[in-house]
């Protein structure tokens, strides 16, 4: 099985691409960025659920819903990065936050953190990669994916497994025993926390998180969906960093939704970059990765394109 004999680091430097000192002043981590982006985060989110509550009622609900469940699922986001530790220079900090965007999700950081560790080793190797989604079959299964059923079909699925304490073997290649315990208590508590929800909801005759949480989750999901697959689908299934990997440009409130995830090119040759510096390592490496000029439908028209080519059911993308 073939495996990355370098780490997209090492490829960068010796491609010539980046010096270590232009690396060092990438990698410098604040926690000033994210408070500004949080503080605006916040507002947005009243926003949009202060639009879900004067639609209440009215058929504007469901614009309202779907575009509040834009802003939640985008949590997927701020949660990646706290992966990576750098949204804060703190390190607890990006626990702490990472963890709330789980629950919010329903990600369990712990096991997500591992899963994509992985995926960054082994990215677009198949067999190896773990977030890796295969290249459509039909225009069928790229819409049927695109409805987010086949993601909450798995992430219930994890949640509901690791409750019992129960592994997949692909998923102890990935997860140390040490964590173990702690994947299983964290998806445990989460579990605990839904059912109460649930309880105190009919007991007490209570529905508003369905309008300001669960259907715009629903509702907003396959537009994540939608933006995961710009990512890797597509690509060529090989370990070169210029090669397996798509960098979109896109407009400024996506990439403030997204925090700069769109620069996903830069993103793994460095995923040490913090996301306020990834514009900058940009317009260094953008000469030399693949970068989709027309974003995320751009990239839609390309994994269309590849729906009629008989290669393209080996290709792969998160």
């Amino acid at each position: 099985m073939t495996k990355p004999i370098t780490t997209p680091l090492t490829q960068a430097l010796a491609e010539g691409k980046l010096t270590r000192d232009e690396l060092k002043s990438f990698m410098r981590r604040s926690n000033i960025p994210a408070f500004k982006r949080l503080a605006i985060w916040v507002i947005v989110l009243l926003l949009t659920s202060s639009a879900v509550y004067f639609s209440l009622g009215t058929a504007w609900v469901f614009p309202a819903m779907f575009v509040h469940g834009v802003v939640l699922v985008h949590h997927f986001s701020l949660q990646h990065e706290c992966v990576h530790y750098t949204v804060f220079r703190t390190r607890w900090l990006n626990d702490l936050f990472g963890s709330i965007c789980g629950v919010i999700i329903g990600l369990p950081h712990t096991h997500f953190r591992y899963e994509h560790c992985d995926h960054h080793t082994y990215t677009q190797i198949d067999g190896d990669d773990p977030e890796l989604v295969p290249m459509p079959k039909s225009f069928a299964s790229y819409l049927f994916y695109l409805t987010a059923i086949p993601y909450w079909r798995t992430k219930f699925t994890e949640i509901w497994r690791h409750s019992f304490g129960r592994l997949t073997a692909s998923e102890k290649r990935f997860i140390p025993k040490v964590a173990y315990k702690l994947v299983f208590l964290e998806a445990r508590l989460m579990l605990a926390a839904y059912l109460t929800l649930v309880g105190v909801m009919v007991i007490f005759d209570w529905y508003s998180p369905l309008f300001y949480w669960i259907f715009p989750l629903i509702l907003g999901e396959p537009v994540m969906r939608f933006i995961r697959m710009t990512e890797h689908v597509g690509r060529p299934t090989v370990s070169q960093m210029r090669e397996n990997t798509r960098t979109n440009l896109v407009s400024l409130p996506w990439r403030f939704l997204c925090w700069n995830m769109n620069y996903h090119a830069e993103h793994h040759y460095v995923s040490s970059v913090p996301f306020h510096a990834l514009p900058r390592l940009h317009e260094k490496l953008k000469d030399h990765i693949h970068v989709e000029h027309n974003g995320y439908i751009g990239a839609h028209r390309d994994i269309l394109q590849q729906l009629n080519l008989p290669s393209s059911k080996s290709n792969s993308g998160v």
